[in-house]
């Protein structure tokens, strides 16, 4: 599980996509939900503005994050 550190409150799934180089810009986010499954706290989630806080744990693909 790879720990994502936050400097604010909550970042978007979106933003943690970006972050971590699985998309190169925030208009591919919606495509790649759409044909992709994203979990958030075991959950399958399609919504790019989802607001991940700390604690909160992803799953895309085969890797693991924790947000920080």
């Amino acid at each position: 599980m790879k720990p994502v550190k936050i400097n604010t409150e909550y970042i978007t799934l979106q933003q943690l996509l970006k972050m971590e180089n699985i998309i190169s810009s925030g208009g591919e986010a919606k495509y790649y939900l759409a044909s992709n499954e994203v979990y958030v706290n075991n959950e399958l989630e399609a919504r790019r503005g989802r607001k991940l806080y700390p604690s909160y744990v992803i799953k895309i693909q085969e890797k693991e994050f924790i947000i920080e």
